[in-house]
């Protein structure tokens, strides 16, 4: 009986995890909240999906990606990270983390957990986002 006891409580401690929540985002690739994503490099912030909103990014050889703004630094905290400057990485506003765009990678501590990614498709110039 203890062990149960025990083993329920330990249960989602671990909060270094971004859960897994239903992401289905669709848009026309035309929309003007999208027009940064015509161009190689090109990334646009969504919210209203996922953990902390969806950063989608446009890489060179003309896919796409797309990611959980939610920091994999400390997760629980739900910090979104913001885009950087040069529109090839992002920061985590509360640790300093950075990422990659190209990967989710991060490219600065203290993260050591890539974004969480989700799948991209884009038919007839419709984009849609989901896991």
């Amino acid at each position: 009986m203890t062990l149960i006891i025990s083993t329920c409580f330990s249960c989602g401690k671990s909060g270094d995890v971004i859960p897994n929540v239903s992401v289905n985002f669709q848009a026309d690739i035309n929309d003007p909240r999208l027009s940064a994503l015509h161009s190689p490099g090109g990334a646009v912030l969504i919210n209203g999906y996922g953990i902390a909103g969806l950063i989608i990014y446009r890489e060179s050889d003309l896919s796409y990606a797309a990611y959980d703004r939610c920091s994999t630094y400390m997760p629980q905290n739900h910090c979104a990270v913001t885009l950087d400057n040069n529109s090839l990485t992002c920061t985590d506003p509360c640790s300093g983390s950075k990422f990659s765009l190209a990967d989710g990678s991060p490219v600065k501590a203290p993260a050591t957990r890539s974004l969480k990614a989700y799948s991209v498709n884009v038919s007839n110039f419709e984009i849609f986002v989901s896991n």
